[in-house]
């Protein structure tokens, strides 16, 4: 059953948010317009499903409490959205975009620090990936932050715009194209979608009745997982298939590079993937506390999996001193009984990963 999309109206917006990249030219490189926008856009987003949650709750309360003073409705709204059990995430302060662009523009940066510091910690998580409080100096420095700011505040990307689907339309239409933009760069973490497409045909994954899950060891900015699940829910024929495609099978990645894995994580977190399973570290190494990088975060025996499928970087080096050898030799007896291939390329060492993580044939 395929989803339509009014691909005119999110074309147009894509256009529009592609426009405030124009605004980076010459202050920031072509590759590093999405540092800028792709952040941004997230936080957008995520204030419009915050206001949108806020303007309910303050509906449902004032239907049962319709004498309550406006301090102690405010004070109430603010709990129960701190509350982890009522709101997948938060924002401690009463900063939005819109508010900080109407403040004195002197206090611009500070305020607008201080309101992604407000931020629960999933979405800092997100942040700090991407660096952003850096990339907030040097808008200041040149003079970028007050004009993207401006753009974004009145922007509707809440749910009453677009769905979950839609915005990640969006948002992963404006990747490719950021993708595109960078040139050589993009062979890091762009993957074109019909590839991904012919990818799952060749998998033949069943209309799910169970739990089917699906990995990917090298997963980028999460193009691999995201379409390989939108692909799924395509093919279904009723609503029924679709509901089960959304229930059961569930999306898994490890992703290494820090601003890729918050792309991936943001876009999840923007199609509202609850049960997506995206962690940060080198998928090839044994995860310790003393190593100077994250490692593997799915290594116990429970993390099997039904399906995967990666374009995983090939003739990359993990030999040497800024490689991970005398890691990746730890696991020589027993994931790498194979062999360790030669240093300038790893791509047997995520193959053997695979095969390590595939769940036995019941």
């Amino acid at each position: 059953m395929k989803t339509v999309l009014n691909k005119d109206k999110l074309n147009n917006l894509t256009n529009e948010i592609w426009k405030s990249a124009e605004r980076l030219w010459g202050k920031f490189k072509a590759y590093e317009y999405q540092s800028v926008i792709l952040p941004i856009i997230v936080i957008r987003r995520l204030e419009c499903v915050l206001i949108s949650w806020r303007e309910k709750k303050t509906t449902d309360i004032l239907e049962k409490r319709p004498d309550i003073k406006e301090e102690a409705l405010a004070t109430l709204v603010k709990k129960l959205e701190l509350n982890p059990k009522k709101s997948p995430f938060f924002n401690k302060t009463n900063w939005t975009l819109a508010a900080i662009c109407n403040e004195d523009p002197t206090l611009m940066e500070k305020n607008f620090r201080d309101y992604i510091n407000g931020f629960s910690n999933n979405i800092q998580d997100i942040i700090d990936h991407f660096d952003y409080r850096a990339v907030i100096g040097r808008m200041v420095k040149n003079s970028r932050l007050a004009p993207i700011l401006r753009q974004y505040a009145t922007e509707k990307l809440g749910q009453d715009h677009l769905s979950n689907l839609e915005m990640g339309y969006v948002y992963e239409e404006l990747l490719r194209r950021f993708s595109e933009q960078s040139g050589e760069e993009a062979g890091e973490h762009f993957t074109p979608r019909e590839v991904i497409r012919l990818m799952v045909e060749l998998l033949d994954i069943p209309s799910p009745q169970k739990h089917i899950s699906i990995y990917d060891p090298a997963c980028g900015t999460g193009g691999m997982l995201s379409i390989a699940k939108e692909h799924l829910i395509d093919k279904t024929a009723t609503d029924k298939e679709k509901e089960d495609v959304e229930r059961f099978v569930t999306v898994h990645g490890q992703e290494m590079m820090p601003g890729n894995y918050a792309i991936c994580q943001s876009d999840m977190l923007i199609k509202d993937d609850k049960q997506a399973e995206i962690c940060y570290g080198n998928s090839l190494i044994p995860h310790s506390e003393q190593s100077r990088e994250p490692g593997d975060q799915f290594a116990g025996a429970q993390h099997k999996f039904d399906f995967m499928l990666s374009n995983p970087p090939f003739g990359v080096t993990w030999g040497g001193k800024d490689g991970y050898q005398k890691e990746a030799r730890k696991l020589r007896s027993s994931r790498y009984q194979a062999g360790m291939p030669r240093t300038n390329d790893g791509a047997l060492l995520f193959l053997q990963t695979m095969l390590a993580k595939m769940k036995p044939v019941s």
